[in-house]
């Protein structure tokens, strides 16, 4: 009795190894005999197996619209399409589909149902995108099988791969898919942010439109009309341009201190230029300037913004000596690719513009146009004043409102939009919930932000360089301020 049971523990250990050693493909495991490799190999029959596999790799950020390209074109009258899902285990780097056709040196795979993730494809929507799928086609062409595979943990790019056609074939099935993933790209006409991802790609976020109007803009009007007419003058006739010749390709530069309003002006013209596919980058997101400039010249019309390109000028000496930085230089080099009747906007602000000059210099022609964004004049300080004010309950003279503007000699924009804020809480202060915003409570927020003590505060403000004084114009702590 004790031998039969051990003999049946013996045969059920012995298939727990089996089943363990099949899902493992260890040698034993008999990965041939997988149930993905046996579905692959089932649809592409004999002569299928004998094609080579042609691959194409997409960024992250292509994934929507690769999924976008895919419905419509198994959408198309003709052709067949079975989906299914394929699983590896976890923290696999993923499987290529000449793996699934031989079964050699395979992962851990099984068949699910296809698992998806959901991506925006516009503001306030998203569409089910196939993460790791095959895709068992049957049309004209003959039966052949797709693999679509995400990027993931291992994996900055994601893939399609073609078995089952001879090559000039396959690639006309990816030729296929990328004129979808153009004429049909969810990204066209938005505006879209870039930002870097952890693998070192980018990922593009749909941002809505800005509602900033042009009165909404303090600038000097000699100021704004030129930065309009380099941006929206040119999208406007861009048809007599073309036919008189004349390229469209341009380069605008704001330059000037921190706060002055040249973010302010960008979204300005975010907000107009709506027939415009607009990206803008920032930061550590500029490094992917070159991937980023032939998306906009696949959906031209494109605005580029790159804020703050002096962060990456001040990296040319750590790079290359002398002459500008690679991130500066991948910039230069992507405005320089487009074809001169292409419709771009490339617009760079910079607080640095000392930085930027040289290598601007040593590459001419990239940037038309170069605008100075400078500290707001006393009448551009009253209409800020009103600018921020609008939404608040003020009450002030018109001695109050002098009396503001002379001593804010020197600030930025964003100082005034403070001003006003702390104007408010100094208000609620003294009567909650607010009634309105007097002389008084606006001097005591002046009083405080020109203190001292606030040096940093006017620093991270964007207000420097001077000397500040008190009333009986004693010098405090090394930056004018006149009181």
């Amino acid at each position: 009795m004790a031998g039969e049971q051990a003999g049946a523990d013996g045969a059920e250990f012995a298939a727990g190894l089996r089943r363990l050693l099949e899902w493992l493909h260890v040698p034993g495991g008999g990965g041939a005999r997988n149930e993905v490799v046996q579905l692959v190999r089932t649809a592409l029959g004999p002569a299928g197996l004998e094609e080579s596999v042609v691959a194409r790799e997409l960024p992250e950020f292509e994934h929507v619209n690769l999924q976008t390209a895919l419905d419509a074109w198994t959408a198309e009258s003709g052709r067949r399409v079975e989906v299914r899902g394929v699983v590896l285990p976890p923290h696999f780097g993923g499987v290529d589909l000449q793996q699934l056709m031989t079964g050699e040196g395979l992962p851990p795979v099984r068949l699910s149902a296809p698992a998806v993730v959901d991506l925006p494809d516009g503001p306030g929507s998203t569409l089910a995108c196939l993460r790791l799928a095959l895709l068992l086609v049957t049309d004209d062409a003959g039966s052949y099988v797709l693999l679509v595979q995400g990027a993931g943990e291992h994996r900055p790019t994601m893939s399609v791969e073609v078995a089952g056609l001879p090559v000039q074939q396959a690639q006309a099935v990816l030729a296929e898919l990328d004129r979808l993933r153009r004429e049909l790209n969810v990204y066209r006409g938005r505006l879209v942010e870039v930002t870097p991802t952890q693998m070192g790609g980018v990922a593009l976020s749909f941002l809505d439109p800005p509602d900033v109007r042009r009165d909404d803009v303090v600038l000097p009007g000699a100021v704004l009309t030129r930065v309009e007419r380099h941006a929206l003058g040119v999208a406007e006739h861009r048809a007599g341009l073309r036919a008189a010749g004349q390229h469209l390709k341009r380069g605008l530069l704001l330059y000037g201190p921190p706060g002055t309003g040249k973010t302010h002006t960008v979204r300005y013209l975010l907000g107009r230029m709506e027939e415009y596919t607009r990206l803008l980058l920032t930061g550590r997101s500029l490094g992917a300037v070159g991937s980023i400039a032939d998306l906009a010249r696949e959906l031209q019309p494109a605005v580029v913004v790159l804020e703050d390109v002096d962060l990456v000028a001040a990296e040319r000496f750590s790079h290359h000596g002398h002459g500008g930085g690679p991130v500066l230089f991948d910039l230069l080099d992507a405005m320089d690719g487009a074809a001169p009747d292409a419709d771009l906007l490339f617009v760079l602000t910079t607080n640095r513009a000392d930085l930027l000059e040289p290598a601007l210099a040593a590459r001419p022609g990239r940037i038309d146009v170069a605008v100075e964004v400078d500290l707001p004049d006393a009448a551009a300080r009253r209409r800020l004043l009103d600018l921020y004010g609008r939404a608040v309950p003020l009450r002030l003279t018109e001695d109050d409102v002098a009396a503001a503007v002379e001593r804010t000699e020197g600030v930025t924009a964003s100082f005034l939009k403070e001003l006003l804020r702390r104007a408010v809480l100094e208000a609620l202060h003294d009567a909650d919930p607010l009634t309105e915003v007097g002389g008084e409570h606006l001097r005591r927020a002046l009083d405080d932000l020109l203190d001292s003590t606030q040096h940093i505060t006017r620093t991270l403000l964007g207000v420097g360089g001077g000397e500040i004084v008190d009333d009986a114009g004693i010098e405090l702590d090394g930056s004018y301020w006149p009181r």
